[in-house]
């Protein structure tokens, strides 16, 4: 990681779970953190509980990512204060209980939609726009899932559209390879697919139904981590973490 002390991290979704525990990670690594989300007490309450020497590196941007004009203005303020990104963490997701084929289901089926693909195009866009111009070798990484390679079945329950827009990311990534590449850049791009991982985003009736086995946030900020201190010539396009005895 010492070549990024010193440089700039956005981590989205940073108010809980896997993205508040990466931009902890990367606070106590050597980063300056921007730290996204929509619940700004949360992140400020993540700040304070870092070692005083470190709060000065954790930056909390109350930003919704699945508003485009949320997105520019946080990613402009990035580049105005603290130099443009380096590394980007594109962790923020949502999953919601219903079944694709429920009547009245749009606006849930549309807010899933709108913050694992739609907010990722947002994040990716804006940070590759800056690493380009400000001439950065820079790193982006998206939070995946295993349910973005297969679609898993858990009897009496669906997944309804997100699998869908995790298979999207799976294609976005190698998009994205492609065009950093095309572009005549050094920008990387990792897909981290996780099994299930106990954070706020899993509904209670999935945690208390016995099926799964659960990692926890901080094995995939691990992770994430080792994927971004690799050196500048070797790419993890997709890393699968599942927990022991996963059975999807």
């Amino acid at each position: 990681m010492d070549r990024w002390t010193g440089k700039t991290a956005v981590v989205t979704g940073a108010s809980s779970g896997i993205g508040a525990a990466c931009a902890v990670d990367l606070v106590k690594a050597g980063m300056k953190v921007a730290a996204l989300a929509r619940r700004e007490e949360r992140l400020n309450e993540l700040k304070n509980s870092l070692p005083e020497n470190l709060r000065d590196n954790f930056y909390p941007i109350k930003c919704d990512v699945s508003d485009e004009a949320d997105v520019i203005t946080a990613f402009r303020w990035v580049d105005e204060h603290l130099g443009g990104v380096h590394v980007l963490i594109n962790n923020a997701g949502i999953i919601r209980t219903t079944d694709l084929v429920k009547k009245g289901n749009t606006a849930d089926i549309k807010a899933i939609v709108d913050t694992n693909i739609m907010a990722v195009v947002y994040c990716v866009r804006e940070s590759f726009q800056q690493m380009v111009k400000n001439k950065v070798d820079g790193h982006v990484v998206i939070v995946n899932s295993i349910a973005g390679h297969t679609v898993p079945f858990i009897p009496g329950h669906s997944m309804n559209i997100y699998p869908a827009t995790k298979h999207a990311v799976t294609a976005m990534t190698e998009t994205y390879r492609q065009e950093f590449s095309n572009a005549g850049t050094n920008v990387k791009v990792t897909s981290i697919s996780p099994g299930a991982v106990d954070t706020e985003i899993v509904p209670e009736e999935f945690k208390n139904s016995g099926m799964f086995k659960f990692l926890k946030a901080e094995d995939i900020s691990d992770a994430i981590l080792y994927c971004v201190s690799t050196p500048p010539n070797v790419q993890i396009h997709e890393l699968t973490i599942k927990p022991l005895h996963e059975k999807f």
